[in-house]
């Protein structure tokens, strides 16, 4: 008999592919624990990387103050993902005239003013954007009302 097995790029080596008797739909809690580490992983060194401001760094950037700047995170005008420590890390390239403007739009689009959900529809490619991040789409040129309809489209 044909069977079709699916490994993850999470599963420990150790695991076994299931035999049919006890095959389940569902992830085993080794598997989850992996995916959930990959996660918290993913997040710290997103938040470690050069582009990565604080909130003050970015008031500086922006001419204006860091309680404005929580303001702005909190209803999604612009991206900010919680630090570990305290207060917020921010996108540097968020400020970019070819992206700053989107922002809001997008968060009202997707429904949500989450950092974290924001940061991932821009840094993920699309295959509506030929394989292009939405953010790379922007800085290239394309208009405002594509990635705000892009964004509407992945919201339902």
């Amino acid at each position: 008999m044909n069977t079709f097995t699916l490994t993850s790029p999470f599963a420990p080596e150790s695991t076994q592919p299931r035999h049919e008797a006890d095959a389940s739909p569902y992830a085993t809690a080794a598997q989850t624990a992996a995916v959930l580490r990959s996660g918290a992983l993913y997040r710290r060194e997103r938040m470690e990387a050069a582009d990565m401001i604080t909130t003050d760094e970015a008031a500086t950037l922006a001419g204006t103050t860091r309680v404005t700047i929580n303001a702005w995170i909190k209803s999604g005008r612009c991206i900010g993902v919680a630090h570990l420590r305290r207060g917020f890390k921010l996108p540097r390239w968020q400020f970019e005239p070819a992206v700053w403007p989107v922002l809001l739009p997008l968060a009202k689009a997707l429904g949500t003013s989450d950092g974290w959900q924001l940061l991932a529809f821009l840094e993920s490619p699309a295959t509506a954007l030929d394989g292009q991040t939405p953010r790379a789409a922007l800085e290239q040129g394309t208009p405002l009302d594509r990635i705000v309809a892009l964004a509407t489209a992945q919201a339902h």
